[in-house]
């Protein structure tokens, strides 16, 4: 069972920042308790937070994870590599990668479209879809979105470091999200190296 803390910790990765009271109506606790819990967090430099005017009344924190909170949620082996892509870089250039990219892609493709057999609906497709990639660590889910649409949401990213050295695993992922949702349209609208709290794709039938 997960501490109070790493319930919050957890909470504000996936769900974004929250207010004080919204944590404590999440883990069923009074305002004052999660307060402590938030000031003790904050003590450890996990959480921080901005205050925000909420029209007549006292200003309220809103809580979000601090760059040593999100280390908390491990990229995994990121040194590894990143000494990797440095060392093929090295050894076979730009084009390279490129080709080592693409070869990853289809294997992850393979692997996806067996997993994927039977859903015939895109909902089907999109539920499998997080599913695998929140076992890969991604922390993934998806939504109803507007008009119809629909958001793949992944609040992780295992390999981040990897994808900051490299952005063609950004391109490749997303090649990937298009060819196994075909025929609707994949669009990354959040986006973790841009400073999102989370990778977020816009999926339209």
């Amino acid at each position: 069972m997960r501490s109070p803390s790493d319930q919050i910790l957890l909470l504000l990765k996936s769900k974004g920042p929250f207010q004080t009271k919204g944590l404590a109506e999440a883990l069923g606790v009074s305002r004052q308790a999660a307060r402590l819990q938030m000031e003790k967090l904050a003590d450890e430099g996990l959480v921080e937070h901005v205050t925000e005017r909420m029209g007549v009344g006292r200003p309220r924190r809103s809580w979000s994870l601090s760059q040593k909170g999100h280390e908390r949620f491990p990229d995994t082996h990121a040194q590894m590599t990143v000494e990797l892509i440095e060392g093929v870089r090295a050894e076979f250039g730009e084009a390279g990668m490129d080709r080592l990219i693409k070869r990853r892609e289809q294997a992850i493709e393979i692997g996806y479209r067996n997993a994927m057999a039977g859903a015939t609906t895109l909902e089907q497709r999109l539920e499998r879809l997080a599913q695998i990639r929140a076992a890969e660590g991604y922390m993934a889910e998806w939504s109803h979105g507007e008009d119809g649409a629909y958001l793949l949401i992944e609040n992780h990213c295992p390999i981040c470091a990897a994808a900051a050295a490299c952005q063609g695993f950004c391109r490749s992922e997303l090649a990937l999200f298009q060819t196994v949702l075909a025929p609707a349209q994949v669009k990354r609208v959040e986006y973790i190296l841009a400073d999102a709290r989370r990778c977020a794709y816009l999926v339209t039938p």
